[in-house]
């Protein structure tokens, strides 16, 4: 899928995309509704409060700094399962009396009469780093269901493509790439029972935030390690086709991506489950749910995790 070296992890580590294959495809980057926490602000700019940012961003920039030096080769399941209301595609086509084309069935499609639209997939996924290297593998055992065996098989997402997220914390909070960042603090959690501080970490200029990946992430207070991340949707690959679905549909896109990083092994964190949703706001605010993607990763195997500080 994504071959991906050392300057270029953490910039690829999470795009999502694909080529607008379908109608259903569409393109984003990396793996819920956004949670409602007691807020509090404290500056990393700013110098108030200080010295706690300063000590978890300490914590962090070690952690992400022994990830971005491992060594790794493991297997796990990988669990994909998409979720399509097509009512506001049906709705555009009424009004404007277009019909698609599809390029893969080389037909035109209609939404008219269209109902909710399920698709899932298990795969056997392997990811091995060597080298500053990331090579991912997938075999298919089912598909929407049904026994499958097939070897060295592409991701068959139709709502969205994605890499892994494995190494999205190194370019968010490694020790060379902090100075690019404005950190702040925005909250705090447990998750599975360890203390979290929630850190917004924002590009302090243009060229960094068109070229790396940033937004929310949980880190845990005792080791620095990153639980989860919320990835801001201004770095979604091709966002212009949810703009333009948006205008069509007279509403204003929202795509929400977390990855979550439940799986430790010699101290490093493995994603266990990226959540990607696609929804569109009325003038009111409230949002209309296009489409969910889910993908859980479990069942590990762990052939190589080794760490070495650069």
């Amino acid at each position: 899928m994504i071959s991906i070296t050392d300057e270029h992890v953490w910039k690829a580590n999470m795009i999502i995309g694909s080529k607008p294959t379908a109608i259903f495809v569409a393109i984003i980057v990396l793996f819920i509704n956004t949670p409602i926490f007691s807020l509090f602000a404290e500056r990393h700019d700013q110098g108030s409060s200080s010295a706690g940012l300063n000590a978890i961003l300490a914590k962090a920039a070690e952690y992400a700094d022994r990830l971005e030096g491992a060594a790794l080769d493991f297997v796990c399941c990988e669990e994909i399962k998409e979720w399509l209301d097509p009512t506001l595609d049906a709705r555009l086509e009424l009004s404007s009396g277009r019909t698609y084309y599809d390029p893969i069935a080389g037909e035109f499609i209609t939404w008219q009469g269209a109902k909710v639209i399920k698709k899932s997939w298990i795969y056997d996924y392997q990811c091995i780093r060597k080298e500053g290297k990331i090579h991912e593998t997938r075999t298919l055992l089912k598909e929407n269901g049904k026994e499958k065996k097939e070897a060295k098989a592409s991701l068959k997402t139709t709502m969205f493509r994605y890499g892994t997220s494995m190494l999205g914390p190194v370019g968010m909070f490694g020790t060379r790439f902090q100075p690019r960042y404005q950190y702040t603090i925005v909250g705090e959690k447990k998750i599975k029972g360890q203390k979290a501080i929630i850190v917004d970490a924002n590009p302090l200029s243009d060229d960094v935030k068109s070229t790396n990946l940033y937004g929310k992430a949980w880190i845990a207070v005792e080791t620095g390690d990153i639980l989860k991340i919320e990835w801001n949707e201004e770095r979604i690959g091709r966002y212009e086709i949810f703009e333009e679905r948006g205008k069509e549909f007279n509403r204003t896109p929202r795509i929400t991506v977390v990855s979550e990083f439940q799986a430790e092994k010699n101290g490093l964190r493995f994603p266990t489950q990226l959540y990607i949703e696609e929804a569109y706001l009325d003038k009111y605010g409230y949002p209309f749910i296009r489409s969910k993607t889910t993908v859980k990763y479990k069942d590990f195997r762990f052939f190589t995790v080794e760490v070495e500080i650069r």
